[in-house]
């Protein structure tokens, strides 16, 4: 072994105890991601990785994207599962993780507001037993009654429009979120958190599937992909089990950042080298549109540089379509994109 190569091990030994983290059994053959985080270890992870609070123009409480698993079959067949995912936003990423089973996932949002929608969302997939249940505690509705495991996506969204909105259980599902996050998990959340995340869940209960006018949620969550299999994470009990498991095991990260800042995707970079494990999919969005604007896309790419990247890591970007062309009519379209061939050059 070379000088360098112990250099390299030992700083990356040195930054993994530094966390504290200790490696757990291997996912793949050279990966020591843990299986499980602590709530200690989880909570470092998200302060330790993320920037000041940022500013967006909007909130974000749900994606805009309708299209967005037409990308689905391409990108299944181009990454492994065991990977890191990455993403930035709301709930699409759920759907895109169900897709490619990643060991571990990152969420990344200029906005300490997505942090507060992720860790809403953490508490929720923890606490419902199915995918009935989360729904119900999610738009602070009764349980819709007779729907069968086996329930496709619009049948669970029927019946929930059936099913009126109930303060009592709005208020009920506040404490328990409250108390899932901070007394069984113990996080540190200051007061301020405590009012984003209940800002969040807020607007689920009183504006219901709307929270987007359009799309709305059901929209997005009946969508398909372009052969009319839906895809979403709520199309099965498989889907949201899996991402119920990964939640469970504080192995879905919700990190502060700017794409072009210097802490954020840096950080968790380290971390993953430390650990021996590979970014399989980056979910953009259409951040690089403001990157551009800001011109901060030569320091997002070289921030992409310093993360584990193989042949199969894919980005997944989002581009807007009023004008036409694609043949898919107006809005926004998703593509995919090699993350190491794209990066490996990134300009002045």
């Amino acid at each position: 072994m070379t000088r360098r190569l112990l250099l390299a091990c030992a700083m990356a030994l040195g930054l993994s105890q530094a966390l504290g983290f200790a490696p757990a059994a291997q996912s793949t053959s050279t990966s020591t991601l843990p299986a499980r985080l602590s709530d200690q270890q989880f909570w470092r992870l998200v302060t330790d990785s993320s920037e000041p609070n940022g500013f967006f123009r909007s909130d974000n409480l749900t994606s805009n994207e309708l299209l967005y698993q037409y990308v689905i079959p391409d990108l299944v067949r181009r990454t492994r599962p065991g990977g890191v995912y990455l993403g930035v936003g709301p709930e699409q990423n759920f759907t895109y993780m169900a897709a490619v089973r990643p060991a571990m996932a990152v969420i990344f949002d200029i906005r300490r507001g997505n942090l507060h929608a992720q860790l809403m969302y953490k508490a929720l997939f923890e606490m419902a037993r199915d995918r009935t249940e989360f729904v119900s505690m999610l738009f602070s509705k009764p349980r819709p009654a007779g729907l069968r495991p086996t329930a496709t996506v619009v049948e669970l969204f029927s019946a929930l429009a059936a099913s009126p909105t109930s303060d009592a259980l709005h208020a009920q599902n506040v404490r328990a979120i409250q108390d899932r996050l901070t007394k069984i998990h113990g996080l540190p959340l200051v007061p301020e958190d405590l009012e984003g995340i209940n800002y969040v869940f807020n607007a689920f209960h009183t504006r219901g599937v709307a929270i987007r006018p359009t799309p709305t949620y059901a929209d997005l969550m009946t969508a398909t992909d372009e052969a009319g299999m839906s895809r979403s994470y709520l199309a099965s009990e498989a889907s949201f089990t899996f991402l119920k498991n990964l939640q469970a095991r504080n192995l879905v990260i919700p990190v502060v950042g700017d794409f072009g800042g210097s802490k954020a995707i840096r950080a968790v970079g380290a971390y993953l080298r430390a650990h021996g494990a590979t970014v399989s999919t980056f979910y953009l969005s259409n951040v690089e549109q403001y990157l551009y604007q800001d011109s901060k896309w030569t320091a997002f790419c070289r921030n992409v540089q310093t993360l584990p990247l193989d042949a199969t890591s894919t980005f997944i970007r989002s581009s807007n379509n009023r004008g036409g062309g694609f043949g898919r009519g107006p809005g926004f379209v998703s593509n995919l994109g090699a993350m190491a061939a794209e990066v490996k050059d990134c300009g002045t």
